[in-house]
């Protein structure tokens, strides 16, 4: 390190308190933007350096690598397309997918839409024919090379387990093939259609699909990591984003009447109904307590009702939750970790909880 990472502590002892797992989570070598929404009070505390020299402190403008978090923004997306009537929930993928690329699966209980965004459509995790391009790169930048033609070519040859709808399988393709068919729908690109329609209304000023300014670097064993890119899934892991923009986009999901959002063209009715639907538990997922919203998670229990997704690439690890009765959210960006990307992302579920209490 190029400097000393010691940050002056937080106002607030108690939140300082509750930050700390989180902040003892990060690496030595590694940036943490935490953002806390509890009420009416907005913080944003930064450790660390968003690279390796110690040259670039963290800021609530530093991007980082959402991963998998991306997937609750085209949940979002979809919701608010059914909200503009431009699509339906119960839409079969058929409609929008030419006949010769379609998932084999027994047509009379088609996958739908809402199968996509709720892990129930028996698609597997990642596409057919992926590992080939993926394995050599495992460490560093896995499906750079897998493009959206490749996923075409793939998705004839994938198998639908079970019946659609019938059972949660967490599947990074499933979200990714509902990014696709909204282009097709909209008749625009992921990014475009999404920064239209989210992005913009939302005041999220610095989260896109593509590389930036302030970005995050990683290492690994020592070895530098390249940014991350998946081009024939964009739906579902592509997005960087801000501990600022975050706040933001966590406030639109407890505040659903207060933010603002410019009114043009509807674009403010259907994005507040659309806010309001990507939180409503659609499935259960056996055994475990969780539901599963529109992308997002959902956990009750006596105390709070937590909804919350993690992310994480060869980069950095993600976690965004709230719960809506005690108004309270967390956002938790972190570069190179201490503890491990799961352990991370329980302690900022349990540090969410806790601030919920």
């Amino acid at each position: 390190m190029g400097a000393d990472t010691a940050q002056p502590p937080l106002s607030d002892p108690d939140l300082e308190h509750l930050l700390r797992p989180l902040f003892a989570a990060g690496a030595p070598e590694g940036g943490l933007a935490v953002a806390v929404i509890r009420g009416t009070e907005r913080t944003v505390a930064c450790r660390g350096y968003a690279d390796r020299a110690g040259e670039r402190p963290v800021r609530a403008d530093t991007r980082f690598e959402l991963g998998s978090v991306t997937k609750t923004f085209t949940g979002l997306l979809l919701a608010d397309m059914v909200a503009r009537g431009e699509v339906s929930y119960d839409d079969p993928i058929d409609r929008y997918l030419p006949a010769e690329v379609l998932p084999g699966y027994p047509h009379e209980r088609p996958i739908t839409l809402l199968h996509l965004a709720t892990h129930t459509s028996g698609l597997p995790r990642l596409p057919v024919g992926l590992a080939p391009a993926a394995v050599p790169r495992w460490f560093t930048s896995p499906y750079a090379t897998f493009s959206a033609a490749h996923l075409l070519r793939a998705l004839p040859r994938t198998p639908v387990r079970g019946t659609p709808g019938t059972r949660v399988r967490y599947s990074s393709l499933g979200a990714g093939l509902l990014g696709l068919v909204l282009e097709r729908a909209a008749g625009q690109r992921y990014q475009e259609l999404l920064t239209g329609r989210v992005c913009e209304p939302l005041g999220l000023i610095d989260t896109s699909c593509g590389t930036g300014r302030d970005e995050t670097t990683g290492y690994r064993r020592g070895r530098w990591i390249p940014s991350f890119k998946v081009p024939a899934l964009p739906g579902a892991a592509a997005l960087r984003s801000t501990a600022d923009d975050m706040l933001r986009y966590l406030q639109a999901h407890l505040a659903v009447d207060a933010v603002p959002i410019p009114e043009r063209t509807g674009a403010a009715a259907s994005l507040r109904t659309a806010l309001r639907e990507v939180c409503l538990p659609r499935v259960a997922r056996r055994g475990s307590g969780l539901r599963i919203c529109l992308s997002w998670h959902h956990r009750p229990d006596a105390e709070a009702e937590v909804v919350f997704h993690n992310g994480s690439t060869g980069r950095c690890t993600a976690f965004v939750g709230f719960d809506r009765a005690s108004q309270t959210g967390l956002v938790a960006l972190a570069g190179p970790l201490a503890t491990g990307r799961r352990r991370f992302a329980q302690t900022a579920y349990d540090t969410l909880r806790a601030l919920a209490r």
